[in-house]
């Protein structure tokens, strides 16, 4: 089950309490104070996994708690700290505050880490209060309380192509053909509820990862059909490929209603690189060229495929390629 959005509360250790305490021996009965302090709090610390590519874990678990320093002891003897908590995500998590939705973290990097709960300070032991007026101080501080608050886990996959289309454009079958992802496949409508991410093999000892993407409609920046819900998924990515049906009555009308709702959604995407892919070619007569004209004129590579017999999908692996290639020069 792929989940992208959670919501948890983090609650990191408290400080243990400092300890009054008198040094009492055979031959000192009457020492002076020796009280030790209290260990720190364990911190709540969220860390990127490679091997994590969903937040389902946190479907189940919502409440993490951190564990707290121990109370200090006589002869000057520390608490033990709490340990630190780890939370593991996948790359690409985004943490917000539940209340003031403010990010709080951006976790796209391996093994990237942050604390998002500090542990409570220990207290500290009456050793530290003694003074010339008051050599047998019977005080002791109390330890600091952990932080905690609720946070927003955030998924936003990251990939190098992402595939953005209407409903049934073809994006699930080319995922399958160009991977080893196994998207459900249909002849209907919205059959990809869910992101799918595959790898996608180029050449000798190259690859890149491609996204296939819940289909657009008008109106999805707004929530329309499954926009909000996985248009986020498409900010991450280095190179968009607008797939669109060969068969379609208005090929670049199509192009325009996908980028406009991407523009809609976030502006910056508008400027992501991008090719559009010409899908199930297979279904068109030899003679059907009329859209050649007014996709040449837009600037934007473009090409015809066909996932069921393969033609063109070496010529648009070397197409992705190169604008991975691109993109990656000007970073």
């Amino acid at each position: 089950m792929f989940i992208d959005r959670a919501k948890i509360s983090v609650i990191a250790g408290n400080g243990g309490h400092g300890v009054v305490s008198f040094r009492r021996e055979k031959y000192v009965p009457k020492g002076g104070p020796d009280g030790g302090d209290g260990g720190k709090g364990g911190n709540i610390i969220i860390r990127t996994d490679a091997n994590l590519h969903t937040l389902l874990d946190f479907r189940y678990k919502r409440r993490f708690k951190a564990e707290s320093g121990k109370h200090g002891m006589g002869a000057n003897k520390t608490g033990r700290n709490g340990q630190d908590l780890i939370i593991r995500v996948p790359r690409g998590t985004l943490i917000k505050d539940y209340e003031t939705n403010e990010i709080l973290a951006d976790l796209v990097e391996a093994n990237q880490q942050v604390v998002v709960a500090k542990g409570g300070k220990g207290g500290r032991g009456n050793t530290h209060f003694a003074t010339s007026t008051n050599q047998t101080p019977r005080y002791a501080e109390p330890g600091e309380e952990g932080k905690s608050q609720q946070i927003i886990l955030e998924l936003k996959l990251i990939a190098d192509v992402g595939l953005v289309g209407l409903p049934n454009a073809g994006k699930s079958t080319l995922l399958s053909r160009l991977s080893a992802a196994r998207p459900k496949i249909a002849d209907y409508p919205f059959t990809t509820l869910i992101p799918n991410l595959g790898i996608v093999k180029y050449k000798e000892h190259k690859s890149f990862v491609m996204a296939d993407i819940p289909g657009l409609i008008k109106g999805a920046h707004e929530g329309k059909g499954l926009g909000l819900d996985f248009l986020r998924h498409i900010e991450r990515t280095k190179v968009l490929a607008f797939l669109i049906e060969s068969v379609s009555e208005d090929v670049i009308g199509v192009y325009e209603i996908l980028k406009n709702e991407l523009r809609l959604y976030n502006s910056k995407l508008v400027a992501r690189t991008g090719l559009i892919v010409l899908t199930k070619s297979d279904l068109i007569k030899s003679e059907y060229k009329k859209n050649s004209d007014r996709l040449n004129q837009l600037g934007v590579p473009w090409l015809e495929i066909s996932a069921l017999n393969g033609d063109g999908l070496e010529e648009l692996k070397n197409i992705m390629w190169s604008l991975i290639d691109q993109v990656d020069s000007r970073s």
